[in-house]
Protein backbone atom coordinates (compact mmCIF):
# COMPACT_ATOMS: atom_id res chain seq x y z
CA UNK A 1 0.00 0.00 0.00
CA UNK A 2 2.73 2.20 0.70
CA UNK A 3 3.69 1.68 -3.18
CA UNK A 4 0.73 3.06 -4.15
CA UNK A 5 0.06 5.69 -1.79
CA UNK A 6 3.54 6.91 -3.51
CA UNK A 7 3.55 6.26 -6.80
CA UNK A 8 0.11 7.10 -7.43
CA UNK A 9 0.05 11.10 -6.86
CA UNK A 10 3.47 11.63 -8.53
CA UNK A 11 2.59 9.37 -11.45
CA UNK A 12 -0.58 11.74 -11.91
CA UNK A 13 1.41 14.57 -11.74
CA UNK A 14 3.95 13.10 -14.62
CA UNK A 15 1.50 12.33 -17.03
CA UNK A 16 -0.63 15.61 -16.52
CA UNK A 17 2.58 17.74 -16.44
CA UNK A 18 3.98 15.73 -19.63
CA UNK A 19 0.55 16.01 -21.46
CA UNK A 20 0.26 19.55 -20.74
CA UNK A 21 3.73 20.60 -22.10
CA UNK A 22 3.28 18.65 -24.97
CA UNK A 23 0.34 20.50 -25.76
CA UNK A 24 2.50 23.54 -25.65
CA UNK A 25 5.79 22.52 -27.16
CA UNK A 26 5.47 24.98 -30.41
CA UNK A 27 5.87 27.49 -27.68
CA UNK A 28 9.75 27.39 -26.22
CA UNK A 29 9.02 29.75 -23.29
CA UNK A 30 5.64 28.04 -21.93
CA UNK A 31 7.30 24.58 -22.46
CA UNK A 32 9.66 25.36 -20.09
CA UNK A 33 7.96 27.44 -17.54
CA UNK A 34 5.16 24.48 -17.73
CA UNK A 35 8.14 22.01 -17.79
CA UNK A 36 9.68 23.51 -14.66
CA UNK A 37 6.49 23.79 -12.57
CA UNK A 38 5.93 20.21 -13.12
CA UNK A 39 9.16 19.08 -12.28
CA UNK A 40 8.71 21.57 -8.79
CA UNK A 41 5.09 20.31 -8.02
CA UNK A 42 6.59 16.18 -8.63
CA UNK A 43 9.20 16.99 -5.91
CA UNK A 44 7.04 18.52 -3.49
CA UNK A 45 4.27 15.97 -3.70
CA UNK A 46 6.57 13.48 -3.63
CA UNK A 47 7.91 14.86 -0.19
CA UNK A 48 4.40 15.37 1.04
CA UNK A 49 3.10 11.45 0.22
CA UNK A 50 6.69 10.48 1.83
CA UNK A 51 5.96 12.45 5.10
CA UNK A 52 2.10 11.21 4.51
CA UNK A 53 3.15 7.14 4.79
CA UNK A 54 6.30 6.89 5.88
CA UNK A 55 6.21 9.24 8.98
CA UNK A 56 9.97 10.59 7.67
CA UNK A 57 11.54 13.85 6.03
CA UNK A 58 12.55 13.20 2.89
CA UNK A 59 16.14 13.40 3.57
CA UNK A 60 16.60 12.29 -0.74
CA UNK A 61 14.87 15.58 -1.77
CA UNK A 62 16.48 18.10 0.94
CA UNK A 63 16.56 21.23 -0.33
CA UNK A 64 20.13 21.96 1.33
CA UNK A 65 22.63 21.12 -1.32
CA UNK A 66 20.11 20.04 -3.82
CA UNK A 67 21.70 22.46 -6.76
CA UNK A 68 24.92 21.40 -6.25
CA UNK A 69 24.23 17.73 -6.33
CA UNK A 70 22.04 18.27 -9.37
CA UNK A 71 24.87 20.59 -11.18
CA UNK A 72 27.30 17.89 -10.17
CA UNK A 73 24.62 15.09 -11.95
CA UNK A 74 24.29 16.87 -14.80
CA UNK A 75 27.82 17.63 -15.87
CA UNK A 76 28.53 14.08 -15.18
CA UNK A 77 25.58 13.17 -18.18
CA UNK A 78 26.48 15.86 -20.29
CA UNK A 79 30.12 14.83 -20.57
CA UNK A 80 28.64 10.61 -20.65
CA UNK A 81 26.99 11.78 -23.52
CA UNK A 82 29.48 13.84 -25.40
CA UNK A 83 31.89 10.78 -25.14
CA UNK A 84 29.49 8.46 -26.49
CA UNK A 85 28.31 10.71 -29.52
CA UNK A 86 32.11 11.39 -30.13
CA UNK A 87 32.59 7.69 -30.50
CA UNK A 88 30.05 7.62 -32.93
CA UNK A 89 31.63 10.76 -34.74
CA UNK A 90 35.08 8.90 -34.75
CA UNK A 91 33.42 6.31 -36.86
CA UNK A 92 31.77 8.53 -39.22
CA UNK A 93 28.14 7.87 -37.80
CA UNK A 94 28.01 11.45 -36.41
CA UNK A 95 28.05 15.02 -38.09
CA UNK A 96 27.24 18.80 -37.05
CA UNK A 97 25.69 20.62 -40.02
CA UNK A 98 25.71 24.23 -38.95
CA UNK A 99 24.53 25.65 -35.98
CA UNK A 100 20.31 24.33 -35.05
CA UNK A 101 17.61 26.10 -32.87
CA UNK A 102 18.40 27.82 -30.02
CA UNK A 103 14.62 28.64 -29.62
CA UNK A 104 14.30 25.10 -29.33
CA UNK A 105 16.71 24.09 -26.85
CA UNK A 106 15.21 26.64 -24.30
CA UNK A 107 12.11 24.91 -24.88
CA UNK A 108 14.14 21.75 -24.40
CA UNK A 109 15.01 22.71 -21.17
CA UNK A 110 11.64 22.40 -19.49
CA UNK A 111 10.64 19.00 -21.32
CA UNK A 112 13.98 17.61 -20.41
CA UNK A 113 13.20 19.04 -16.52
CA UNK A 114 9.69 17.59 -16.19
CA UNK A 115 11.37 14.10 -17.91
CA UNK A 116 14.12 14.00 -15.33
CA UNK A 117 12.75 14.68 -11.74
CA UNK A 118 9.53 13.07 -12.39
CA UNK A 119 11.00 9.80 -14.04
CA UNK A 120 13.73 9.67 -10.86
CA UNK A 121 10.82 10.44 -8.89
CA UNK A 122 8.87 7.45 -9.60
CA UNK A 123 11.59 4.89 -10.82
CA UNK A 124 14.66 5.75 -8.21
CA UNK A 125 12.73 7.94 -5.42
CA UNK A 126 9.27 5.21 -5.29
CA UNK A 127 9.92 1.53 -7.43
CA UNK A 128 14.09 1.57 -5.86
CA UNK A 129 14.28 2.84 -2.81
CA UNK A 130 10.90 0.74 -1.60
CA UNK A 131 11.82 -2.72 -3.72
CA UNK A 132 15.45 -2.15 -1.92
CA UNK A 133 14.42 -2.26 1.04
CA UNK A 134 12.50 -5.67 0.63
CA UNK A 135 15.43 -7.55 -1.29
CA UNK A 136 18.34 -5.43 -1.05
CA UNK A 137 19.98 -3.42 -3.32
CA UNK A 138 21.27 -5.40 -6.13
CA UNK A 139 17.99 -7.57 -6.62
CA UNK A 140 16.49 -3.57 -6.97
CA UNK A 141 19.29 -2.30 -9.35
CA UNK A 142 18.05 -5.16 -11.62
CA UNK A 143 14.50 -5.03 -11.31
CA UNK A 144 13.90 -1.28 -11.44
CA UNK A 145 16.40 -1.18 -14.10
CA UNK A 146 14.57 -3.84 -16.33
CA UNK A 147 11.22 -1.96 -15.88
CA UNK A 148 13.10 0.84 -16.87
CA UNK A 149 13.80 -0.01 -19.79
CA UNK A 150 10.68 -1.85 -20.84
CA UNK A 151 8.69 1.57 -20.45
CA UNK A 152 10.87 3.20 -23.23
CA UNK A 153 8.69 0.27 -25.33
CA UNK A 154 6.07 3.10 -25.51
CA UNK A 155 8.35 5.64 -27.12
CA UNK A 156 7.14 6.15 -31.17
CA UNK A 157 10.51 4.66 -32.48
CA UNK A 158 11.26 2.33 -29.58
CA UNK A 159 12.02 -1.37 -30.21
CA UNK A 160 13.25 -4.08 -28.03
CA UNK A 161 16.81 -3.36 -28.18
CA UNK A 162 16.91 0.35 -27.51
CA UNK A 163 14.79 -0.87 -24.30
CA UNK A 164 17.41 -3.44 -23.53
CA UNK A 165 20.00 -0.60 -23.85
CA UNK A 166 18.59 1.80 -21.53
CA UNK A 167 17.83 -0.71 -18.83
CA UNK A 168 21.72 -1.44 -18.86
CA UNK A 169 23.07 1.99 -19.21
CA UNK A 170 20.41 4.12 -17.74
CA UNK A 171 18.40 1.80 -15.48
CA UNK A 172 21.04 0.76 -13.44
CA UNK A 173 23.49 3.33 -13.85
CA UNK A 174 20.84 5.96 -12.42
CA UNK A 175 19.87 3.34 -9.50
CA UNK A 176 23.53 3.14 -8.56
CA UNK A 177 23.75 6.98 -8.45
CA UNK A 178 20.90 7.00 -5.45
CA UNK A 179 22.59 4.00 -3.80
CA UNK A 180 25.59 6.02 -3.68
CA UNK A 181 24.81 9.48 -2.53
CA UNK A 182 21.35 8.40 -1.03
CA UNK A 183 19.80 11.98 -2.72
CA UNK A 184 17.95 11.68 -5.74
CA UNK A 185 19.42 14.76 -7.06
CA UNK A 186 22.60 13.72 -8.72
CA UNK A 187 20.61 10.82 -10.54
CA UNK A 188 17.91 13.79 -11.51
CA UNK A 189 20.96 15.52 -12.90
CA UNK A 190 22.47 12.68 -14.51
CA UNK A 191 19.25 12.17 -16.30
CA UNK A 192 18.26 15.54 -17.13
CA UNK A 193 22.24 16.30 -18.68
CA UNK A 194 22.69 12.88 -20.53
CA UNK A 195 18.80 13.65 -22.25
CA UNK A 196 19.38 17.83 -22.85
CA UNK A 197 22.94 16.95 -24.06
CA UNK A 198 21.42 14.55 -26.75
CA UNK A 199 18.18 16.42 -27.81
CA UNK A 200 19.47 20.51 -26.58
CA UNK A 201 22.85 19.92 -27.46
CA UNK A 202 23.89 17.35 -30.19
CA UNK A 203 20.19 17.64 -31.83
CA UNK A 204 19.86 14.06 -31.65
CA UNK A 205 17.27 11.81 -31.30
CA UNK A 206 16.30 10.50 -27.47
CA UNK A 207 14.72 6.91 -26.52
CA UNK A 208 12.93 6.98 -29.98
CA UNK A 209 11.40 10.12 -29.56
CA UNK A 210 11.42 11.70 -33.03
CA UNK A 211 14.00 14.46 -34.18
CA UNK A 212 14.74 17.52 -32.09
CA UNK A 213 15.98 21.02 -32.47
CA UNK A 214 19.21 21.56 -30.28
CA UNK A 215 21.88 24.16 -30.24
CA UNK A 216 23.54 21.86 -33.21
CA UNK A 217 22.12 20.65 -36.68
CA UNK A 218 23.55 16.70 -35.93
CA UNK A 219 23.11 14.52 -38.62
CA UNK A 220 23.60 10.38 -37.51
CA UNK A 221 24.34 8.20 -40.19
CA UNK A 222 25.25 4.61 -40.62
CA UNK A 223 24.91 1.48 -39.47
CA UNK A 224 22.33 1.29 -36.99
CA UNK A 225 24.05 -1.21 -34.96
CA UNK A 226 26.43 1.82 -34.14
CA UNK A 227 24.60 5.09 -33.96
CA UNK A 228 21.22 3.68 -32.33
CA UNK A 229 19.12 3.93 -35.32
CA UNK A 230 15.83 5.89 -35.28
CA UNK A 231 15.75 4.93 -31.43
CA UNK A 232 19.12 7.51 -30.61
CA UNK A 233 22.37 7.30 -29.63
CA UNK A 234 20.82 5.48 -26.51
CA UNK A 235 20.89 2.22 -28.27
CA UNK A 236 24.64 2.63 -29.24
CA UNK A 237 26.94 -0.03 -27.91
CA UNK A 238 28.80 3.18 -26.64
CA UNK A 239 26.17 3.83 -24.94
CA UNK A 240 26.07 0.94 -22.92
CA UNK A 241 29.19 -0.05 -22.40
CA UNK A 242 30.03 4.02 -21.04
CA UNK A 243 26.86 3.50 -19.11
CA UNK A 244 28.22 0.06 -17.70
CA UNK A 245 31.45 2.09 -16.69
CA UNK A 246 29.63 4.57 -14.50
CA UNK A 247 27.60 2.22 -13.44
CA UNK A 248 30.51 0.15 -11.83
CA UNK A 249 31.95 3.51 -10.32
CA UNK A 250 28.84 4.22 -8.32
CA UNK A 251 28.38 1.33 -6.88
CA UNK A 252 31.85 0.81 -5.78
CA UNK A 253 31.44 3.83 -4.27
CA UNK A 254 28.13 3.04 -2.71
CA UNK A 255 30.10 -0.35 -1.35
CA UNK A 256 32.92 1.57 0.03
CA UNK A 257 30.45 3.81 1.65
CA UNK A 258 28.58 1.15 3.62
CA UNK A 259 25.50 2.01 1.26
CA UNK A 260 24.88 -1.49 -0.32
CA UNK A 261 22.21 -3.18 1.13
CA UNK A 262 22.54 -6.89 1.53
CA UNK A 263 20.37 -9.60 0.14
CA UNK A 264 17.59 -10.30 2.14
CA UNK A 265 16.60 -13.64 3.00
CA UNK A 266 12.97 -13.13 2.07
CA UNK A 267 14.68 -12.61 -1.40
CA UNK A 268 17.26 -15.31 -1.42
CA UNK A 269 14.53 -17.62 -0.80
CA UNK A 270 12.63 -15.86 -3.65
CA UNK A 271 15.24 -16.69 -6.21
CA UNK A 272 16.16 -20.07 -4.89
CA UNK A 273 12.31 -21.52 -5.50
Amino acid sequence: MRLLKQLVPVAVVAFAGGAIVGAVKESPLLTLLLGVATAVLAVLVYARVVRWSERRAPAEVAARGAARAIARGALIGVALFAAVIVNIALVGGYRIDGPGSPAGAVGLLGFMAAAAVTEELLFRGILFRIVEERTGTWPALVLTGLLFGLSHLLNPHADLWGAIAVAVEAGGMLAAAYAATRTLWVPIGVHFGWNFAAAGIFGTEVSGNGATQGLLHGVTSGPALLTGGEFGPEASPYAVVFGLLLTVVFMWLARRRGNVVPLRRSATATLAQ
